[in-house]
């Protein structure tokens, strides 16, 4: 039996090259198979526009305070308040009712900042001068809601 002994000498540097080589291979196929692979989800390119919360247009609630009406305006568009205003107030019962202007334009700022009736505030002094009030403005942002579909 004639058997040659054949050697095979391997260079450690030769075999980590490879490894390394081989790895990177595998990675940058996974990599292309990711990046080129159609997902099955449906991409909305679209905004979206909310939903319209209010009927434009300008609404009005009555106080009669002292025998005097006064109304309370409120204007909004489809998505938001824009102002909220006092019309008809007459100078007896500015007079009579001094708080009543403050108060007013306190909740209409916190309204018209927040967008919504939820976490206003007012002080104890002119607590229900203010609860007047909110419930007129509560009142025509009701009137100027859109029916649910």
């Amino acid at each position: 039996m004639s058997s040659k002994t054949k050697i095979v000498v391997l260079h450690l540097k030769e075999l980590v090259y490879t490894g390394i080589f081989v790895l990177f291979g595998i990675l940058f196929i996974i990599m292309l198979i990711i990046m080129f692979v159609p997902d099955n989800k449906k991409e909305e390119t679209s905004v979206e526009t909310p939903a319209a919360t209010y009927v434009p247009g300008i609404y009005t609630t009555s106080l009669i305070i002292n025998d005097n009406v006064v109304d309370v305006e409120v204007t909004v568009d489809e998505t938001n308040i824009n102002d909220i205003r006092i019309v008809n107030l007459d100078e007896a019962v500015t007079t009579m009712f001094p708080l009543l202007e403050p108060s007013f334009d306190d909740l209409a700022k916190q309204i018209i900042a927040n967008q919504s009736l939820e976490n206003i505030t007012y002080s104890d002094d002119n607590k229900y001068t203010s609860m007047v009030l909110f419930n007129a403005i509560k009142a025509s942002l009701d009137k100027a809601a859109s029916p649910s579909p």
